[in-house]
């Protein structure tokens, strides 16, 4: 599969990189790499759009100065390009996130959960991955059945199985997330169900945890179907958005009856938490 690279350079650098990540995003965008002076994008060549990505508003903001090229990137080179640019995620000196090429941490007792490197979200360099993270970290997750919406590579999936979480199922409606997903779990040697669907797959089951790092405007969406899915005082774990979202989140939760319980913030990204 051949991929279109989007190579930005973005005055001023973090709140103008982190928007234009949203706003990719958006139009199907789906792996995001930072750069020293902007970042690079990267998205199926059959779902790019050049009108699509003229209609980008922050390319027109004249608040921001943005120049970026496009370039086509054939699969067999993707690894290679991934090698040069993926650093190992340290989150909290207690989970390591890394390819196979990395050395594996010193630390004992600590979660070392290996991503091979390709196109998929959730190689814990993006700061909602990395909020996800942190909070999981901090629950207690044993026995727990739990549910990773949007799975992208499986890495909060991963996570939660090697904090002993009963059931754990991940779901993504991209089959490249998907694929990736799987054999992620099958490397990490951990007991994972991956899907590839939508929320139709999860009308009959029910969790105690349940974590979806996806857009906003799909979290507002598919909200009614997580609490539906939810036991009682389950927990929903919800990133993706920043933290302007904020109000426009906690306002569809509330009327949906849950009750919130923490958040967290990284780069102007924020997380969510909520209880049932």
């Amino acid at each position: 599969m051949d991929y279109i690279k989007l190579k930005a350079t973005i005055t001023p650098l973090i709140i103008g990189r982190e928007i234009l990540v949203f706003q990719l995003a958006e139009i199907g965008f789906e792996s995001f790499v930072e750069t020293e002076d902007g970042l690079e994008a990267y998205i199926q060549e059959n779902q790019f759009q050049q009108n699509a990505l003229e209609k980008v508003a922050l390319l027109s903001n004249a608040e921001f100065s943005i120049t970026y090229t496009l370039e086509k990137i054939e699969n067999q080179n993707w690894n290679k390009q991934w090698e040069e640019s993926f650093e190992p995620i340290n989150v909290l000196d207690n989970c390591f996130i890394r390819a196979p090429f990395h050395e594996a941490p010193k630390q004992k007792n600590v979660f070392d959960i290996v991503i091979e490197p390709k196109m998929a979200f959730g190689t814990g360099h993006h700061a909602t991955t990395f909020l996800m993270i942190k909070r999981m970290l901090e629950l207690k997750l044993e026995n727990k059945n739990v549910l990773d919406m949007g799975c992208g590579t499986g890495v909060l999936a991963i996570l939660a199985k090697m904090k002993h979480a009963g059931k754990v199922l991940a779901i993504d409606n991209d089959e490249w997330a998907y694929n990736n997903a799987v054999e992620s779990c099958e490397n990490n040697n951990v007991d994972v169900e991956v899907k590839l669907g939508d929320t139709q797959l999860i009308k009959n089951s029910k969790f105690d945890v349940l974590i979806a790092n996806i857009n906003r405007n799909i979290l507002v969406a598919d909200m009614p179907n997580y609490v539906d899915a939810l036991n009682n005082n389950g927990k929903l774990l919800m990133s993706g958005f920043f933290s302007v979202d904020e109000e426009i989140i906690i306002k569809k939760a509330t009327e949906l009856g849950l009750k919130f319980s923490f958040s967290d913030t990284k780069d102007e990204w924020m997380m969510l938490e909520f209880d049932k």
